[in-house]
């Protein structure tokens, strides 16, 4: 019986040389399995290439309302930027594609699945921990990590076995995109120092015609309306995708450092995340309670972490999970956002949970506010810090 191995296939270069190489210096066969994930590819012609390319099988899951509800909702809710700016694009759809991997094998009584991430990226943590978490049994294969091929060997590689290739060697970008947004890396954006090339943009190109401004709904910290029209958050992130990135929001351009060790330059194009992760937090900001939403903060900041670490079927991620969902129950609502070329303003929110209080916080007369009882409470939150300085003699002295 032959052996047969479930390829996570992405239609690329990498994951195309690999259902040949995996058929001629292994001898498995291949069943491919492409994830629908908002990418804006043509999904048949990625399962038509990978039958030519010798795929026994080939499927394609259109995940992208399970992507958006399962995945970025929760992202949405955690508020979740790793190192404070990368909105975690990739890092959300790979523990996604695992639980369809193991699905998949488990149909076709698969023994491995494998896939195309190299040995110096984030995806192959990603991918091989959630793998671990769903089903340990399974044999996990990793052909790029074991080949040694550079970019061009594969090109050759695959030309010399007959793979239908997308990549160039004049053209070596690595991307990878998603609902959420798009990571573009490789080639000359390797130098930390040398601008990112003007052709590499999709998401964040000027169209004309677009709002000026948008009302966005929430409900339990999840949006859910756009200018009062209910929508799947599928939809939703793609309309605010078109909006915002006529604008140019939402490129960012970092050097990272990734679980592995090392720092990456990448470039990023995120709208949507953009826009949503800042109105959730403006609501979050009438809504939460002072000491609530700064443990929030840091949690939220824990949580992005877990996930750029392949976590997310951790233990640890399912209590921050809890936490950030009793937080987000209050976090109902809606934001204006008002846009600009290369940018964007928050300028209205309300909620019926709202904590902003206009009779305190007026510096109108009358105001319910009673000043003279600031005195004694500078006085006793100050008691330590004076008794500590008179110790010293006073810091002035």
């Amino acid at each position: 019986m032959s052996k047969r191995v479930v390829l996570a296939y992405s239609g690329g270069l990498d994951t195309s040389v690999v259902i040949k190489w995996l058929q001629v210096e292994k001898g498995y066969e291949v069943v491919a399995l492409s994830a629908d994930v908002g990418q804006q590819e043509d999904m048949e012609a990625v399962r038509k290439r990978a039958v030519n390319t010798g795929a026994v099988a080939a499927e394609v899951v259109d995940a992208r309302l399970e992507f958006a509800r399962d995945f970025v909702a929760p992202a949405i809710k955690a508020d979740a930027l790793y190192e404070n700016r990368y909105p975690l694009v990739s890092s959300l759809s790979r523990p996604l594609i695992s639980k369809h991997l193991v699905e998949v094998a488990h149909r076709y009584g698969a023994t491995a699945v494998a896939h195309g991430c190299t040995g110096k990226g984030n995806d192959q943590v990603r991918f091989e921990l959630a793998l671990q978490a769903l089903d340990p049994e399974l044999e996990v294969l990793a052909p790029v990590r074991e080949w040694g091929f550079t970019r061009e060997d594969a090109i050759e590689y695959g030309h010399a076995h007959g793979v239908e290739i997308v990549a160039k060697k004049e053209n070596p970008y690595s991307i990878d995109q998603n609902l959420w947004g798009r990571a573009i890396e490789c080639g000359e954006m390797e130098d930390p120092w040398a601008p990112p090339p003007s052709d590499i943009y999709s998401y964040t190109l000027p169209r004309s015609g677009m709002a000026e401004s948008v009302v966005l709904g929430f409900e339990e910290g999840v949006p859910n309306s756009l200018d009062g029209r209910e929508l799947d958050l599928d939809t939703l992130v793609g309309e605010v995708n078109l909006i915002a990135g006529s604008y140019g929001i939402g490129r960012i351009d970092m050097v990272e450092n990734r679980r592995v060790g090392i720092k990456s330059r990448e470039v990023y194009e995120a709208p949507a995340a953009a826009v949503l992760l800042e109105a959730h937090r403006q609501l979050e900001d009438i809504t939460l309670e002072r000491e609530l939403a700064h443990a929030k903060t840091e949690i939220g900041l824990r949580w992005a972490t877990l996930v750029y670490d392949g976590m997310w079927y951790s233990p640890l991620k399912q209590a921050y999970d809890a936490f950030i969902d009793a937080a987000n129950r209050v976090v109902t609502g809606e934001v204006r956002v008002r846009f600009r070329p290369g940018g964007f303003t928050v300028d209205g929110r309300r909620s019926p949970h709202s904590l902003y209080d206009y009779e305190l916080a007026t510096y109108a007369a009358n105001d319910a506010f009673r000043h003279l009882d600031a005195e004694g409470f500078i006085r006793i939150f100050g008691l330590g810090l004076k008794t500590w300085s008179s110790r010293q003699g006073g810091l002035a002295r």
